[in-house]
């Protein structure tokens, strides 16, 4: 190999790894709609005695988006107090966001997420004998965001009746 080739090898193995590089650092351009979620929220209002929140955080250099999520529900009508966590990840499959779903009671969903105007749509897969969820957060305002959780039975994918709804505020 000549020199010249050598170096010509070099300088494309420099650019390779120039290039690897940067595109490891940068978000995804399809989770840029979804920015509006990051950060820490506490719910507000509710059940009396109710206390909960989450974060979204990015993750993993960026390409991806991490929520967690707590629920402290006080003892009421004969039932023990109880406390919910989950996790969830987005990330952009194929040029499609996805997110994988999972918390304390054993549930795994499956989402296909949108972004609309100001809000987020996640959307399970059909299964013909599951139920199908669909996980909807709105922006209210600078400081504030709106989330609901529907489920439509097996055999209705798109009957969606709401299960849960709430708001939360962004911390400081």
């Amino acid at each position: 190999m000549s020199c010249l080739s050598a170096f010509r090898a070099a300088c494309a193995s420099l650019v390779l790894i120039v290039l690897a590089g940067t595109a490891r650092g940068q978000s995804p351009a399809a989770l840029a709609p979804f920015q509006f979620l990051l950060g820490q929220w506490e719910g507000v209002g509710g059940q009396a005695g109710a206390t909960g929140g989450f974060t979204f955080a990015p993750g993993v250099q960026d390409r991806v988006i991490v929520r967690t999520n707590y629920s402290n529900t006080p003892a009421s009508g004969g039932k023990p107090a109880q406390r919910h966590d989950d996790l969830m990840v987005i990330y952009v499959d194929a040029g499609v966001v996805k997110a994988d779903y999972f918390d304390s009671e054993s549930h795994v969903i499956r989402y296909v997420a949108e972004a609309r105007s100001g809000a987020v749509v996640f959307l399970s897969h059909v299964e013909p004998a599951e139920p199908r969820y669909r996980l909807t957060y709105t922006r209210g305002s600078a400081t504030t965001l709106n989330g609901t959780f529907e489920v439509a039975p097996p055999g209705k994918p798109d009957s969606f009746s709401p299960y849960l709804s709430w708001t939360a505020r962004k911390m400081k």
